[in-house]
């Protein structure tokens, strides 16, 4: 049910990436106002995406991890539907905001379900699975989103997304949350992450590792035509078909990820091999990425997979606290890595202007690298540690 949820979460994160030109362009919104809208919309998004993950992950403390599992599906179903009615930027905007509200608590909530119920060195292998299964529903978005106008689109999430509603109904609450609720011990204090300096460096870093994954995504698949353009291209790039190919290698990352964290016993090794491969590809995709469509999109599938250790970052985040807050940093973390992403584009679109897509996007893109590898020095290394126990907050 966890990996299934991600599916759905995953879908529609990238689906407005997919859409973005047709739906625009279907409620007519002049061909000149396409970028810019395009990253308003994608912001609001985004936002909505960073006050869920606070809301729905102070609620997964304080209610149960089950109480989030239901709430956010619902509303990101009715959302999503309502998505393929707009006709205005006004309303879509809201819409977005809202949709990304109810993704937000999928992935974090899911996660510390599984990393709660799961054997101490067993749990890798299920976060795995969440993650490898879920990423497929990026790839669902591509071919759906290619396929179908884009009303359809947002229908089949919406409807997906109320199927997996009512078969959650078998989903039982961890046995590791019930027994912080006999203890007289707070809940889901949100704050209580930056009162001490450990506990800060610990979240902070833990959402500055992942921040070259929502590099990828917001910036180079999102904008793929105009930095496809910028590189001189003579055929653009399509972003659906960039994502496409990006999320085929980010499925194959996960699973090698996650498989090297398991039989190297180490998380903290996997992450950094990881992000050199990150750098390397991204070097070479600014370098060789205009020779071609074909060689663009190649690279695409691998830069894919090198930020496929997204599946170790979900896990390492929810294994670094205690449960008491557990599900508060599982579900914020990931969300505000995504919501990051509205500080990326943003710079993004301010740098355009003077240093054009390419420049802009090496510029960011080498701030992004920089932060993750500082900050992995500061995780705790988590393989087969025991989590049942509680923080002081």
């Amino acid at each position: 049910m966890a990996a299934l949820g991600y599916f759905v979460d995953a879908y529609d994160i990238v689906l407005f990436s997919v859409i973005r030109v047709k739906s625009l362009q279907g409620i007519g919104v002049p061909e000149a106002e396409i970028f810019n809208v395009g990253v308003n919309l994608l912001n609001w998004q985004l936002v909505g995406l960073l006050v869920g993950g606070v809301f729905w992950g102070v609620l997964g403390d304080k209610k149960g991890r089950l109480s989030v599992l239901f709430g956010s599906i619902f509303i990101y179903s009715v959302s999503n539907i309502l998505n393929g009615f707009v006709h205005s930027v006004e309303v879509y905007e809201l819409l977005r905001f809202t949709t990304g509200l109810g993704l937000a608590g999928e992935l974090g909530a899911g996660i510390t379900l599984v990393t709660e119920i799961m054997s101490k060195t067993g749990r890798g292998w299920g976060t795995t699975i969440i993650a490898a299964v879920g990423v497929m529903g990026v790839v669902a978005a591509s071919l759906v989103g290619q396929a179908f106008s884009w009303q359809t689109s947002f229908f089949v999430g919406g409807g997906m997304g109320i199927v997996l509603l009512f078969l959650r109904l078998g989903v039982y609450e961890s046995g590791m949350y019930q027994s912080v609720l006999r203890k007289k011990v707070a809940r889901g204090n949100f704050l209580s992450l930056f009162t001490s300096q450990e506990k800060f460096l610990k979240y902070f870093s833990s959402i500055l590792v992942a921040l070259p994954v929502w590099y990828l995504v917001g910036i180079l698949l999102t904008f793929s035509p105009e930095i496809g353009k910028s590189m001189g291209m003579s055929l653009l790039p399509n972003s659906g078909q960039a994502v496409f190919y990006a999320y085929i290698g980010l499925t194959l990352g996960d699973m090698t990820s996650g498989t090297l964290s398991q039989l190297l016993k180490n998380r903290k090794k996997v992450i950094l091999g990881f992000l050199g491969l990150t750098s390397f590809f991204m070097i070479l995709f600014f370098l060789c990425g205009s020779l071609s469509l074909p060689i663009f999109y190649g690279l695409c599938t691998a830069m894919g997979f090198s930020v496929g250790y997204w599946a170790i970052f979900v896990v390492v985040t929810s294994e670094q606290f205690g449960t008491n807050i557990r599900a508060t940093a599982a579900t914020t973390a990931p969300n505000l890595v995504r919501g990051s992403a509205v500080l990326l584009t943003t710079a993004f679109q301010w740098l355009t202007p003077s240093w054009g897509a390419v420049g802009a996007a090496e510029i960011v893109g080498l701030v992004t690298m920089a932060f993750a590898f500082w900050a992995l020095r500061n995780l705790e290394e988590t393989y087969g540690k025991n989590l049942d126990y509680t923080e002081l907050l």
